[in-house]
């Protein structure tokens, strides 16, 4: 599947386990993303994300959002959408 790249991982929190990323093209809720580095290689669905600890909807360009992540990613980790 097609992948564009949207992001790149700034931040990680171990609880809860939330990715921070900064965005360089929109993202919304339900999109499907690929977080992938030397050694991260995840795909998940965004359930929800939050600026500055609001849930919000949707993230813009130049946006720093915070995602639920099954697993550990780190910074400068590239985040892809996955487009069907």
């Amino acid at each position: 599947m097609p992948e564009i790249e949207i992001g790149q991982v700034s931040d990680f929190f171990a609880r809860p386990v939330v990715a921070g990323i900064t965005l360089t093209d929109t993202l919304k809720a339900g999109d499907k993303i690929h977080i992938k580095g030397h050694t991260t290689d995840l795909e998940l669905t965004v359930e929800s994300m939050q600026i500055n600890n609001v849930n919000v909807t949707e993230g813009k360009a130049g946006d720093a959002i915070g995602v639920k992540v099954p697993d550990r990613v780190r910074p400068g980790d590239r985040v892809y959408r996955i487009t069907e």
